[in-house]
């Protein structure tokens, strides 16, 4: 298991440098959608419109942060489960989207996308919305306000803890765990 310290603008050239296991963690701009969002995402796609950011090599994280306390930029940021994006995620990964961040196990189809894709999901600790606040440095919300929690946010972070289960070359960490042979 490697540590890797990688700026989000640099991910799509070292992706493949990221085996499962592995411990990165990134500094740029990513961004949040869950569950509502994704399903608005996939009506502007059948509609034939765009979405509301350019999906390219972006990274989402399954994520909807509480309320900020005063001087904070947001409150706890803990990843929601990722399986709920599945039916959605090999779409956005055919388009582009170079990753994903979230907690849980993801589907044969979502797998599948990821290897064909050259892309990447990354597990956040699940339990450690706190911490893992304090390495967002910024945070606006850019779509679907109406939400609320579950609006699509740019979030930029710095040093932000992942790690590495399904990587670009089909390693599955999980799948690893679950046979005993990690």
């Amino acid at each position: 298991m490697k540590q890797l310290h990688i700026e989000i603008n640099e991910l799509k050239d070292r992706i493949r440098e990221l085996k499962k296991g592995d411990m990165v963690y990134l500094t740029g701009d990513i961004y949040t959608a869950r569950d509502a969002a994704h399903a608005r995402m996939d009506e502007c796609l059948q509609r034939g419109e765009d979405l509301p950011f350019d999906i390219k090599g972006q990274i989402i994280y399954y994520m909807g942060p509480s309320p900020a306390r005063p001087g904070r930029v947001t409150g706890s940021a803990g990843p929601t489960t990722a399986s709920r994006m599945d039916r959605y995620a090999p779409k956005l990964l055919d388009m582009g989207q170079l990753g994903m961040i979230g907690k849980g196990k993801r589907s044969e189809e979502v797998k599948a996308a990821v290897v064909r894709n050259g892309a990447v999901y990354l597990a956040a600790i699940g339990g450690a919305g706190a911490l893992l606040s304090k390495c967002i440095v910024a945070s606006e919300i850019i779509a679907y306000e109406d939400l609320g929690t579950e609006a699509i946010r740019k979030l930029t972070v710095k040093d932000f803890p992942a790690i590495v289960v399904l990587d670009a070359e089909g390693g599955d960490l999980y799948a690893e765990v679950s046979e005993g042979r990690y």
